[in-house]
């Protein structure tokens, strides 16, 4: 009987981790090491980080469009996962972005072998009615210097 009960309890239990999106594998950040209380049972006790948290960024002038523009202006052939590490988002942000950019004639992909090669069309004026009298480059040079 004792069996069944807990077997039960434990399809409950991974039916309820399912139903709620939570993933039964955690980071190494969020994991939690479990600590004996005494009565056969574990209590989960949430580990510290290793190193300090940064503050959270709310907002920034410039858009995450923008900082993957800026980064491939200054390194053409660079990998998406390294824009993504530098601009500090996902790579499949990046992605989103970088075709963004290429649908709106801002950006020029070209393959060279198995990577690609990014060239920033400069000419091009800024979106917004209130900065259209102004061209990506005039916004890299104010950037990049």
């Amino acid at each position: 009987m004792v069996t069944n009960a807990v077997a039960k309890k434990n399809q409950t239990t991974a039916r309820s981790k399912r139903s709620s999106g939570t993933s039964p594998v955690r980071s190494a950040k969020t994991r939690k090491s479990s600590v004996s209380s005494g009565r056969g049972r574990a209590k989960s006790v949430a580990e510290e980080p290793s190193t300090p948290a940064k503050p959270p960024t709310r907002w920034t002038f410039l858009t995450n469009h923008s900082h993957v523009l800026i980064v491939l202006h200054a390194e053409p052939e660079l990998v998406l996962r390294e824009v993504a590490t530098r601009v500090g988002i996902t790579e499949r942000a990046v992605q989103r972005v970088v075709q963004d950019l290429e649908q709106g004639g801002f950006i020029r992909r070209e393959r060279v072998g198995r990577k690609n090669r990014y060239e920033v069309l400069a000419d091009t004026p800024l979106r917004h009615p209130i900065e259209a009298h102004r061209d990506i480059g005039d916004l890299l040079k104010l950037i990049t210097g």
